[in-house]
């Protein structure tokens, strides 16, 4: 399998191909550590990927975290790193500055702002009707949470969801197709950032315009990079969890009705359709020095990429049903949905959260949805979205 040149997740094609999960099966059994061109590697093994998530040292980030980076492939200049690329101890000096307000116990006192946003949006639907479970309730739905964790107005969010989109595609596309959106995304956080230094409030952006790392105050550069990742991740990552969640309750009806028959076990279904779905293909490190994984050499400035749907299958780990969907399963250990080591999703109580908050909301209203088309999914190798879903919720 050493020698298949369509293992290639550079080209985002990949992901989508039909026989996806077996051909990481197979990367699992036979070539773990496959290598590709260009000192390009692809990981595929759950403790392999661990390993190197909580090995900064040697494999880092501030070389490129995306498959296909900008910061490698010179696509869209980047002065000031975003908080993905940062390495010790810079990655841990920028993260403190929010790490308080994600943690279950803060983010406690907005599940009720949250069940009451979720609850407006599924009474707007039409139930009988079909729609597009994206554009009408995944969407808006955790863009509406992060956008008022930031202080953004209601008005800017249409747009906030088309400049996230191209945020998250652009690395896959010629520079043409989003520069646009991107331009303006750039011009509105901005404006943000100026706006909460004159008028601050109880936000996340007011609270970053008055933090300090290293005895300084965050630069308009840092600013920017760190409301654009907060932006985007905030709100891609669960809005793919819950069309992808949707998805396989509807193609597993026995799951459905495990989960209708005891909503206890919502948490626990939550944290086997992350497994499931896993929400974001892959992050990459770079290799800083010569090095061996899972018994295979690599070289200094050799590029790493970690399959994580993979290794949340991967049958050494979580047994020999990983390949199944099952809303009772214990996932021990973790899956590795939101990451590890020092880079792990930082919002992740958060979509934990939010998506709990959904479904108890969606199954107690509409436990007979219907997903009545194929799902157009996102050609993309950082997240495994699907960009529009139809549904008949009172199928």
């Amino acid at each position: 399998m050493a020698g298949d040149q369509r293992i290639d997740p550079r080209q985002a094609s990949f992901f989508t191909r039909p026989d996806y999960y077996e051909v990481l099966a197979r990367l699992r059994a036979d070539d773990p550590v496959h290598r590709g061109d260009d000192g390009f590697w692809v990981l595929s093994r759950y403790e392999d990927i661990r390993e190197l998530s909580r090995d900064p040292a040697r494999f880092c980030s501030g070389k490129g975290a995306l498959v296909n980076d900008p910061v490698r492939t010179g696509g869209m200049g980047m002065r000031t790193p975003s908080i993905l690329h940062m390495d010790p101890p810079e990655h841990a000096a920028f993260r403190s500055l929010l790490n308080r307000r994600f943690t279950p116990r803060e983010l406690t006192g907005l599940a009720g702002v949250i069940r009451d946003g979720a609850c407006r949006l599924l009474e707007a639907v039409n139930p009988r009707e079909e729609v597009d479970f994206v554009a009408e309730l995944a969407a808006p739905f955790p863009l509406g949470v992060i956008a008022d964790l930031l202080g953004i107005d209601h008005a800017d969010r249409e747009d906030l969801r088309r400049w996230s989109d191209a945020a998250i595609e652009s690395p896959d596309l010629p520079p043409g197709e989003t520069a646009s959106a991107l331009g303006e995304l750039a011009g509105f956080i901005n404006a943000h950032i100026e706006e909460r230094r004159v008028r601050p409030g109880d936000d996340l952006v007011s609270l970053l315009v008055r933090s300090e790392v290293h005895g300084r105050p965050l630069g308009n550069d840092e600013l920017f990079m760190f409301l654009l990742t907060l932006l985007v991740a905030g709100n891609e990552t669960t809005r793919t969890l819950l069309t992808g969640s949707v998805l396989t309750l509807h193609e597993h009806p026995d799951q459905r009705a495990v989960l209708l028959a005891d909503v206890a076990l919502v948490p626990q279904a939550v944290e086997e359709c992350l497994r499931w779905v896993t929400p974001v293909h892959a992050f990459c490190r770079t290799a800083t020095e010569d090095a061996v994984v899972a018994d295979t050499a690599v070289e200094a400035g050799d590029y790493l990429c970690m399959l994580y749907a993979s290794a949340n299958r991967d049958e050494r780990v979580f047994g020999h049903d990983a390949s199944a969907f099952d809303v009772r399963r214990h996932v021990n250990p973790v899956h590795l949905a939101f990451g590890f080591g020092e880079h792990v999703c930082l919002g992740a109580s958060l979509a934990r959260l939010e998506s709990r908050i959904f479904f108890e909301e969606l199954l107690a209203r509409f436990p007979v949805y219907a997903v009545t088309g194929s799902p157009e999914r996102v050609v993309s190798t950082t997240v495994a979205g699907i960009r529009s879903l139809p549904v008949v919720l009172a199928a």
